[in-house]
């Protein structure tokens, strides 16, 4: 299809369209942009940004935030400084040989004083570079010094002094632990079953010392109850004596002469004594001592 061409004049005051400029000028903000863009960084929340220089690490960082850079010259490596968690299985021997499966749970994070060091001499994967074989090392070397047993009755402090030696070891690196959990403790099938039978043999004696015990609190009641039955008898006995004591006094104390007479009397069957007129004399009057013996007298007479 043929084109036209405009040959003709253009109208006075009318500007001549020029596409080079146009193509110019859009490239030129194009570049604008990408170096706006290029000397613009922006460190996310909880990094710090390690500043690299032609492939050079800088010693000064960027804390979080927007951040202008030299651009094309230098670049902007972020290095999280949040707490991150790592949890591993870490097999050990205990003290006593026995085989022990820990799983462990470590919180730690980076520092932001050290994100440049670390970046320069570790690189982003500082995990497995210091801190995995940091944690076997460390919990192997803790649990050696105790055995299976004192492993479970004493995790807290088990636990506490495999964050101590895990967090010298990694401090040096720029490493911060800010928290270490023994998650699980696991033995053999052998020590377990051990384990369970001393449990057993415990829970027995500790049932045999028990009905002992309860034998010789019931024992001790018994005896007691005998004591203060035996008590309580002899008291009633003494007191029994005692009250017949009293009455014997009291008795011996009322039986006066007149009431001896009296009691003669009461017994007396009205017959007198044999004996000679002229020593006879009324009952009454006579004392009883001499009655008797003038009856004596009179029965050894046979008067």
């Amino acid at each position: 299809m043929a084109q036209t061409v405009f040959t003709g004049n253009l109208p006075k005051g009318a500007k001549t369209f020029k596409p080079g400029k146009i193509i110019g000028a859009g490239c030129a903000a194009i570049a604008a942009i990408i170096l706006i863009a290029s000397a613009a960084a922006v460190v996310p929340a909880g990094h710090t940004g390690v500043v690299v220089t032609l492939g050079k690490v800088s010693e000064s960082t960027m804390s979080e935030g927007f951040h202008l850079k030299i651009p094309f010259v230098q670049s902007v490596e972020t290095v999280s400084n949040q707490i991150q968690v790592y949890e591993v299985d870490a097999p050990a021997v205990s003290k006593d040989l026995q085989t022990v499966s820990s799983t462990i749970a470590v919180n730690y994070r980076v520092q932001s004083a050290a994100s440049a060091e670390i970046y320069r001499n570790i690189g982003s994967d500082y995990q497995a570079v210091v801190l995995m074989p940091a944690v076997q090392e460390s919990v192997k070397s803790v649990t050696a010094r105790y055995t299976a047993e004192q492993l479970i009755t004493e995790r807290s402090a088990v636990g506490e002094e495999i964050k101590e030696n895990l967090a010298y070891k990694v401090g040096e690196y720029g490493l911060l632990i800010e928290k270490f959990n023994i998650v699980n403790f696991d033995f053999s099938a052998e020590f377990n079953a051990a384990i369970e039978q001393k449990q057993v043999a415990e829970q027995n004696l500790l049932k045999t010392q028990t009905e002992q015990e309860q034998a010789i609190v019931i024992a001790e009641a018994e005896a007691k109850k005998k004591v203060i039955a035996a008590e309580a008898e002899a008291e009633a006995i003494m007191a029994q004596a005692q009250a017949q004591a009293d009455a014997n006094q009291l008795l011996n104390d009322s039986l006066t002469e007149l009431v001896l007479q009296n009691k003669m009397l009461e017994q007396w069957d009205g017959q007198l004594p044999m004996v000679n007129g002229s020593d006879s004399s009324l009952l009454l009057g006579l004392d009883v001592n001499e009655v008797a013996k003038k009856t004596e007298t009179s029965t050894s007479t046979g008067e």
